[in-house]
């Protein structure tokens, strides 16, 4: 359907300008230059700055009880992350890391807001599609200098079947229904689940690596949970 596309060529592109492009650029080489407790703080700041645009630019309600969910789902996460001791926190150092990944999360809150506008006209599917199509086109050209695409037939079955699932699941799966959330429901409450990524990662490190899941993991997790619900359901029961 090529009429939406031509409509709104120019917002799509932007989508994967700094949605695909931008924010996987940027996040994965700052990751590079700090730690992973840093880079897991950027989970907490993302579904923070995309609420406070939505509300502040667009017109999102936000009641008491989301801003109440998503300080919760904040508590939760940094007490996953931390393993419940915030001393962590007091520890952390900034670098030139940490200034690429504030860079990835506005990239990432421009691409959300963005998404809101552009499928007002255009369907969530369209949308990833083309903007995928286009930021992919973007990161190969950038990857070119790394002269890797050489190495790419040596790797092994299991790399292989890793960027298969990062390709599918990771990315366009997990774009079409962040895509879908936003034009449903909007971006503030769709950010929310976001908080939601560690709390799968502990899980499935529990599942499939034996890793232990301590009393604060319990404790972080639920307050992740409560906050979530809290967050998306507010606006369902009416409360002010």
């Amino acid at each position: 359907n090529w009429q939406p596309i031509r409509q709104s060529w120019f917002g799509l592109l932007l989508l994967g300008i700094f949605g695909i492009f931008g924010y996987n650029a940027i996040f994965n080489t700052g990751m590079q230059h700090t730690s992973a407790i840093n880079g897991a703080l950027v989970i907490v700041i993302n579904p923070v700055s995309i609420s406070l645009v939505a509300v502040l630019f667009f017109g999102e309600r936000w009641t008491r009880w989301q801003g109440a969910g998503a300080a919760l789902s904040m508590l939760g996460v940094l007490i996953v992350i931390t393993r419940g001791d915030l001393a962590v926190l007091r520890s952390l150092s900034l670098n030139e890391g940490d200034l690429m990944l504030l860079g990835a999360v506005l990239s990432w809150t421009t691409y959300a807001i963005l998404a809101k506008i552009v499928m007002r006209h255009v369907s969530p599917m369209l949308a990833t599609a083309v903007s995928m199509l286009a930021g992919s086109i973007l990161l190969l050209i950038a990857s070119l200098p790394e002269q890797g695409w050489a190495k790419l037939p040596g790797v092994s079955t299991q790399v292989r079947v890793e960027l298969l699932y990062l390709a599918v699941f990771a990315s366009f799966i997990a774009f079409l229904i962040f895509n879908t959330g936003v034009r449903e429901i909007g971006a503030s409450k769709t950010s929310a689940y976001i908080n939601l990524m560690p709390v799968c990662a502990v899980l499935i490190a529990a599942l499939l690596y034996g890793e232990p899941v301590t009393l604060a993991h319990g404790a972080g997790m639920l307050c992740v949970m409560s906050g979530v619900l809290l967050t998306t359901r507010s606006s369902a029961t009416g409360g002010k």
